[in-house]
């Protein structure tokens, strides 16, 4: 149950923008809200941690305090924004701690991990947690200054599409660093 919940919070928050986008086309923004909180919700549900259902809980505050003093529309386009600095959070927090977040990703396939992935794993958590300053940044910007359109272009596609070459980066480069 608790695969097929995160299934369901995974392909909702990638279509979350064009859902908001096409629902503002038809509907007012205060009937898309109820959606925004339920995905919350259902995200929460499906957290195991609870450093994450914290930041969720957090964003939740937050995205409620952006709708009532910025305005329905605005609140919804901010979620990407809130999600950016809910994985910064995470992921730099996880700095601060003995295991980063990458490295315990890590140990789930490889327990035993040498030093210098260790070492490796530290640095690529420092690099996604920029990236998720930028991206949120570019993701606050289009929410505060673009269209409706632009908005939709780049928290539904160029976003993901940018956290694919990040990835896929990132693989390429480590499988260099498991030779070396």
């Amino acid at each position: 149950m608790k695969k097929l919940l995160t299934l369901v919070v995974i392909i909702l928050s990638v279509s979350y923008p064009f859902i908001v986008y096409f629902g503002l086309q038809s509907v007012e923004a205060k009937w898309l809200i109820p959606f925004l909180f339920s995905m919350l919700a259902l995200r929460w549900c499906a957290s195991e941690q609870s450093s994450e259902r914290n930041v969720i809980l957090i964003t939740l505050m937050v995205m409620g305090t952006i709708i009532m003093l910025a305005g329905q529309q605005l609140g919804l386009k901010f979620y990407p924004v809130m999600m950016n600095l809910s994985f910064f959070v995470l992921f730099a927090g996880s700095l601060f701690t003995s295991t980063s977040i990458v490295e315990k990703f890590a140990r789930i396939k490889e327990p035993d991990l040498p030093n210098k992935a260790i070492i490796y794993t530290r640095k690529v958590t420092m690099v996604w947690s920029v990236f998720f300053v930028i991206n949120g940044s570019i993701a606050c910007f289009t929410a505060l200054f673009s269209s409706d359109e632009v908005w939709m272009l780049y928290n539904g596609l160029v976003a993901y599409i940018l956290m694919g070459i990040l990835g896929i980066s990132e693989w390429l480069i480590r499988q260099q660093v498991i030779k070396a």
